[in-house]
């Protein structure tokens, strides 16, 4: 559990502190208005959402996943779905990727304003 009292899987704690590691500022089950998040990157206006099987594997499941993050993107957030069995055998090639994202969008936001 997080500090919240909220379920964190062991993937998204490990993708969490991994990321944090980095500089990376991490919000762990994030209520966003909506819904919980997994882990939210408030520099990049990103969701990452720590998938299971059952979200590739049950039509029902995808459906509501489409719905979400439908009200993401009507509020200019993108949600990045990363399956658990990625972050176990590739936790640090993601972590250098979504660094280097968030980087880039706060230049790219830093621009803009």
């Amino acid at each position: 559990m997080d500090q919240k009292g909220k379920f964190v899987t062991p993937q998204a704690k490990k993708l969490q502190e991994a990321l944090e590691n980095r500089g990376v500022k991490v919000e762990i089950e994030h209520f966003d208005g909506h819904k919980h998040v997994d882990l939210f990157l408030p520099e990049a206006r990103v969701n990452i959402e720590v998938d299971g099987l059952w979200h590739l594997a049950n039509s029902e499941q995808i459906i509501r996943d489409f719905n979400r993050e439908y009200h993401d993107d009507r509020k200019g957030y993108n949600t990045l779905h990363i399956q658990n069995v990625v972050i176990d055998h590739h936790l640090k090639e993601i972590v250098e990727g979504i660094a280097e994202m968030v980087l880039k969008r706060k230049l790219d936001f830093l621009s803009k304003a």
